[in-house]
């Protein structure tokens, strides 16, 4: 007797193709595909917002409507269906919540928020004869009430009783905190268990309810897991976190290497891998070019492709820059930000054209150049519960630079402690010093050992963050919940 697939439905309100305004995004637009096989069946359900191309949207199958109460309100959910990549996703339409001209930062979050919420579950029961999930697998504080309203509204009925949920934080810094109010009169939850284990600080608190009602939590390291249990990285939650670690875990992000190749990626000028690595130096050249720099194959390029805030550690950039004028190199950055930031990047490499440029914007064929290009790839954040561009750089051979935080600690080897193991460099304290002691040391590596160099480029090459490691400890996981 052929074994039923464990069935498991993804719920975020982004995903790459159709939505993205980060690494959930990247993450939600991969995972699934990954978590595919023979034993699994991965769906994603997501809100039909009308920033999703019309080029999606003219594909999608309208399959039925229906009510969904929340609170008590009645409201239309219109669901839709489209196939893409192996991949089947559901679509749940409601204008007056999902037709708006941005994806977050509306008035009204926390009810749209409320209403997906509500509505993933009631859909499950239109598509429950041809798909009824074993797993809910949320992610972030936009489908944190998903767990809640499982156990308070849908409890006591088989469809729902046998679901269990994982919440995967991406984002700790965003947790759902509005008035108490919202408890009663626009979540429906006024009466239950959950009126009095969302609150926290006297506001609702959606992701606590997430933690505390879910089966399982993740987040994206596991460095991050153990950080978040600290007051340091917990946001206020550190205490929450550490009574549930017997259920907190963290499972490394994975990046698309078929996307991010150098052999073929068309963003890039010239094409190389680890048979031709000397080419590399034809991508840096080009760059040096495209951005008025002065034309240099042995000056170390350093680059930063990222948003410009403290968390970034665009502040330790910006105090730095005088003194990396005085040293033999080139600093170039790609992105947008704190306007104070944005300000003394951008207004130091106009004034210094030769060796540093800024590009106060995003441009993702842009940032393929940059990582291509660049030598080292600076990423002195002072937290990062995953990250993706240090990955992504050492698939180009350019070297991370890197604070040891929680996934930038996970993925990169630094040269101070693995020597010629390594695959880039790293330093501990979020300051001055740190990173420059670690531009130092990579300096020193470029310019007076350049066969050490070389074979940290090889070991960059040589790491596999592909999804196939990260999904199998996803499964594993879902797995251990029976």
């Amino acid at each position: 007797m052929k074994q039923e697939k464990t069935k498991v439905l993804f719920a975020a309100f982004e995903a790459v193709p159709f939505i993205k305004t980060g690494g959930l995004g990247d993450v939600l637009g991969s995972l699934p595909a990954y978590i595919k096989n023979d034993k699994y069946d991965a769906r994603v359900i997501l809100p039909l917002l009308s920033s999703i191309p019309h080029e999606y949207r003219e594909k999608m199958k309208f399959v039925k409507k229906y009510e969904v109460r929340l609170g008590w309100r009645s409201l239309y959910c219109g669901l839709f269906t489209l196939r893409k990549g192996g991949i089947t996703y559901y679509f749940l339409d409601n204008e007056y919540y999902f037709r708006r001209s941005g994806i977050y930062g509306e008035f009204d979050d926390g009810e749209r928020v409320s209403f997906f919420s509500v509505a993933v579950l009631e859909t499950i029961r239109h598509i429950s004869k041809n798909y009824a999930p074993d797993i809910l697998h949320c992610n972030d504080w936009h489908t944190a009430l998903v767990p809640v309203y499982l156990r308070e509204l849908f409890r006591g009925e088989e469809i729902y009783d046998r679901i269990k949920t994982v919440f995967t934080i991406h984002n700790l810094k965003f947790q759902g905190q509005y008035g108490r109010n919202m408890i009663d009169d626009v979540l429906g939850l006024g009466g239950t268990p959950a009126e009095g284990q969302m609150i926290h600080n006297d506001a609702v608190n959606f992701m606590q309810g997430a933690v505390i009602y879910s089966d399982a939590v993740t987040t994206v390291s596991p460095t991050y897991a153990e950080e978040i249990c600290t007051v340091r990285y917990g946001e206020g939650l550190e205490g929450l976190f550490t009574s549930r670690k017997y259920k907190l875990s963290g499972i490394i992000n994975g990046i698309n290497n078929n996307s991010y190749d150098p052999a073929k990626d068309p963003a890039i000028p010239v094409h190389f891998d680890a048979g031709c690595l000397e080419k590399k130096t034809e991508a840096k050249l080009a760059l040096q070019r495209e951005l008025g720099l002065r034309e240099d194959p042995d000056i170390p390029l350093f680059a930063m492709v990222s948003r410009l805030t403290t968390q970034k550690g665009a502040n330790l950039i910006a105090e730095l820059l005088p003194e990396f004028k005085e040293r033999n190199m080139q600093v170039i950055v790609l992105g947008t930000g704190d306007y104070s930031y944005e300000n003394a990047i951008g207004d130091f490499a106009y004034r210094n054209p030769e060796n540093f440029a800024a590009r106060i914007t995003f441009s993702e064929p842009l940032s393929r150049r940059f990582y291509a290009a660049a030598d080292v790839f600076l990423m002195p954040s002072e937290f990062e519960p995953c990250g993706l561009a240090q990955m992504i750089s050492m698939r180009y051979a350019t070297l991370p630079l890197v604070r040891e935080t929680g996934g930038l600690k996970d993925t990169v080897s630094g040269y101070w402690d693995a020597g010629e193991n390594a695959d880039g460099f790293s330093f501990k304290d979020f300051d001055a010093n740190g990173l420059r002691a670690a531009v130092d040391l990579a300096l020193e590596l470029w310019f007076e050992h350049p066969d050490t160099w070389r074979k940290l480029q090889f070991n960059a090459l040589g790491r596999n963050f592909s999804w196939e490691e990260s999904a199998e400890k996803y499964r594993e996981l879902y797995d251990s919940l029976w």
